[in-house]
């Protein structure tokens, strides 16, 4: 179909399958960009004359994006697929310390199997603070940092940085920069964004575009050593109610384009060649099928010629749609399904709506110019096989010290110091320091989520070359100056040290397990305070340093800390904090800016807002210099926060938060918190007997013994567990088994409590992962038929002499090759 003939069909195309939304939008009231990339002629006729030789079934393929873990190179051969993914837990062989070789290999894989036709796949991955999947890159500090560091020339050298490492691995194309203004700091993607101050995010995001892509229009733009980027999520993703990942942005239109809007109209200033849409809905629909805001607003009214890309099986949350099935998403105005493990059936049920109505096929056509412009400026076929470009394996740039210098910088810039009571620091070098807390001695909590995997966390000793933990620093600093460092993570010491500094932090998280009910650090547990506290008292001055994706209410450190840091995510050279804490010649002095206010409160969930009903501790801006003497006026410590994670079911011996324990045999049902320690607990006819028993720790685990056909069931409010079935979560049972075979699992809804267990049941040992790790996807509970809308009950069956030692239970994301 000729190109004039698809274009115009597509912009006027009111297709009957979408849904336009309860709240319209005011289009004269948006303002526009006032730059564009500049149309390429040579591209616009040679994407026309591939579109006129593509077969439909080629065009449906071209506007997909599968993820590695579901595909295999010939398969994106024998399709024509037309992008690949690695999604955060997916990695070559499931392994996330692969080597930046074996991903080479694999991306080279699948262009060899595309290149027999004119048409290169796309190759796509989430490098948000540095290429942060591939062990040894080098990890810069989250887009919180350079909320906090305010330097639009160290955003730009870090895209560069990042492009380049990218490049290495012959990948085409990264999911970033997040532009998010972020509202509520309950939202688990809050250090994604770079503040709740629009035109901070308006001038950093764009700073980040330009050092990913290069400067538009010149010839540096997209060469050799830039990857393409995904402005992303479009639209209003950081304002959602109670700071609920892929929930309803509940604000006003006005707000929308004064709060939300403005940071998307700079990405395309500065050449954006993606938008990314977002999960969350605004009026009550999904961004991923309003026609008004992906194509009234984003490329009529702002004449955005780039590609509409959607996110991990968005399409498939719309009102009538499924992952495998969601023509609504692509007659609103999307241009790539993202359908990581649903693009086969996906494939399937698009060719066959769009056969059958002519006017989708023209919205087809424009979504494929859209990819064909997308890759053409990119100039895939130029650059050719991913190993044999300039940059490719060129594995001395991941983490070189060029780029480690850089993130030095980043986390010397972006450290917040908000509290120096009588000028403690800079500390000097000649004295007795203690070193301890959980952050001191790790990267895991300096780094954060979306590294190496999906939601972070683990062990990275060895994966990342010339990284520098905390401790390392102050070593470093220390080692020759005539001072001493001791370290202990619990705070222990036999010589009284003159100084601790304690190194805090959040445990790594992303959205979904990030997004949090209060502000409070650590609700429930108290340990790290009274840490301080101990430390206090024994009048040693303690220097608190926190990692965190967020400003978080810590009253009670605050209080009892001489000096307190804000360090945010520093990554891989969070020892470059050191240079700040200790003295020396030529004294470097903290720089970084509170880049969101910092709660006075633990419930302080509109600080944000632009008139909050509270004042912040610390207002937007804030930050001390080392010169700045201001007297510490002690604030309040009570906090009604608790410890509530409600997928964590079962941890410390006890039921978590809500979930209660209950016995059942034919007799009847037995409810239980902790098992009798004399005797036990048995179910009333005493087919299934629970005692406390120790695993590591004293009395933490559940040691349960089965007679005969018996359960144990773990009962709660419902939940809503749609989004994580969606997003690859599992059932984890951390557990001790000699049978595992004998032990069924079963989850069951509200609405399905008398139904038979042997519905929704499955085994305990088919998916073991370790000896003592078992992991159940919750979409084989879909699968059975579980309305995962309301699942409120875990059943643990047993057999004729059968027993489980249980550990945990809990609710998480797979991690890669689990399951």
């Amino acid at each position: 179909m000729p190109k004039s003939k698809a274009t115009s069909r597509a912009d006027q195309h009111p297709d009957p399958v979408t849904n336009f939304g309860e709240r319209p939008l005011t289009l004269a009231a948006w303002p526009t960009p006032q730059r564009h990339l500049k149309p390429d002629l040579v591209i616009e006729v040679e994407i026309t004359r591939q579109l006129a030789a593509m077969s439909l079934a080629e065009k449906v393929a071209q506007i997909i994006q599968a993820d590695i873990a579901s595909i295999t190179p010939e398969e994106a051969k024998k399709y024509n697929i037309g992008a690949i993914l690695n999604g955060g837990n997916s990695a070559p062989h499931g392994r996330f310390d692969a080597s930046a070789k074996e991903w080479l290999a694999l991306v080279d894989s699948f262009w060899d199997e595309s290149d027999a036709t004119s048409i290169p796949i796309i190759f796509g991955t989430d490098a948000v603070h540095g290429h942060s999947n591939i062990a040894g890159a080098t990890i810069f500090p989250h887009n919180i940092n350079l909320g906090a560091a305010r330097d639009i020339d160290l955003a730009k050298a870090i895209g560069v940085a990042t492009a380049k490492e990218i490049a290495v691995t012959g990948m085409d194309w990264t999911f970033s920069p997040t532009v998010a203004v972020a509202k509520d700091l309950r939202w688990g993607r809050t250090y994604e964004a770079f503040s709740c101050d629009p035109s901070l995010v308006c001038s950093l995001g764009a700073a980040m575009i330009i050092g990913l892509q290069g400067e538009p229009d010149t010839k540096d733009f997209l060469g050799p050593d830039k990857v393409a980027c995904a402005a992303k999520h479009f639209l209003g993703d950081g304002a959602t109610q109670d700071g609920r990942d892929q929930g309803e942005t509940n604000c006003s239109e006005s707000e929308l384009i004064t709060q939300h809007a403005a940071p998307y109209i700079a990405a395309i200033e500065a050449g954006a060649t993606a938008i990314m849409a977002s999960f969350s809905s605004w009026g009550g629909q999904g961004m991923h099928g309003r026609h008004d805001m992906l194509t009234a607003l984003l490329k009529q009214h702002w004449q955005f010629d780039g590609l509409v890309a959607g996110d991990w099986n968005g399409h498939g949350q719309l009102p009538g749609a499924a992952p495998s099935h969601a023509p609504q998403a692509l007659a609103a105005g999307l241009d790539m399904y993202m359908a990581p493990d649903s693009w086969r059936a996906l494939l399937a049920s698009t060719l066959e709506v769009v056969a059958a109505d002519a006017g989708l096929e023209a919205r087809l056509d424009d979504a494929v110019l859209r990819m064909l412009r997308f890759k053409a400026r990119l100039g895939l076929s130029k650059k050719g096989r991913p190993a044999t470009r300039p940059l490719a394996g060129r594995f001395d740039l991941l983490g070189c010290p060029e780029h480690r210098e850089l993130a030095r910088r980043a986390v010397r810039q972006s450290a917040v110091l908000l509290k120096n009571d009588n000028g403690i620091l800079p500390l000097a070098p000649s004295q007795h320091m203690l070193v301890c807390g959980r952050g001191a001695d790790g990267l895991d909590l300096a780094c954060g989520g979306w590294t190496l995997s999906w939601q972070g966390g683990g062990d990275f000793r060895g994966l990342f070359p010339g990284s520098q933990t905390l401790l390392e620093g102050l070593q470093a600093k220390i080692s020759s100056s005539g001072g001493q460092v001791t370290f202990d993570s619990a705070g222990h010491w036999n010589d009284k040290p003159d100084v601790a500094v304690v190194v805090l932090g959040e445990e790594p998280y992303a959205e979904f397990r990030g997004d949090c009910e209060t502000l409070a650090y650590r609700p429930g547990d108290p340990s790290d305070y009274q840490l301080i506290e101990r430390l206090a008292e024994a009048g040693i001055p303690v220097v608190t340093v926190l990692f965190s994706g967020r400003p978080l209410w810590m009253n009670p450190a605050l209080n009892k800390s001489a000096a307190f840091i804000a360090a945010f995510l520093p990554g891989t050279q969070a020892g470059a904090l050191a240079d700040l804490l200790i003295a020396s010649e030529g004294q470097l002095d903290f720089q970084g800016r509170l880049p969101f206010p910092w709660p006075a409160y633990s419930d302080h969930f509109d600080l944000c807002a632009v008139s909050p009903s509270r004042a912040p501790l610390f207002s937007l801006g804030f930050g001390l210099s080392l010169f700045d003497q201001v007297a510490w006026q002690p604030v309040h410590e009570q906090s009604d926060a608790k410890r509530h994670d409600p997928l964590t079911i079962f941890d410390r011996g006890i039921p978590q938060g809500d979930w209660t324990a209950t016995l059942s045999d034919a007799a009847g049902s037995t409810s239980i918190r902790k098992p009798n320690l004399t005797g036990g607990t048995a179910s009333h006819a005493g087919h299934v007997n629970l005692r406390a028993a120790d695993f590591g720790q004293q009395e933490n685990a559940w040691a349960i013994q089965w007679t005969d056909e018996a359960c144990l069931s773990f009962i709660g409010p419902p939940l809503n567990l749609s989004r994580e079935a969606n997003a690859d979560y599992a059932l984890y049972l951390t557990a001790v088994t000699k049978e595992p075979e004998v032990i069924g699992v079963a989850l069951l809804p509200q609405h399905h409590l008398d139904q038979p267990l042997a519905k929704f049941m499955t085994l305990l040992g088919a998916t073991a992962q370790q000896d003592q790790s078992f992991v159940i996807p919750l979409k084989r509970f879909a699968e059975l038929g579980l309305d995962m809308n309301h699942v409120c009950q875990l059943v643990l069956q047993g057999r004729e002499k059968s027993g489980l030692l249980l550990v945990k239970a809990y609710f998480a994301p797979m991690v890669a090759g689990s399951a």
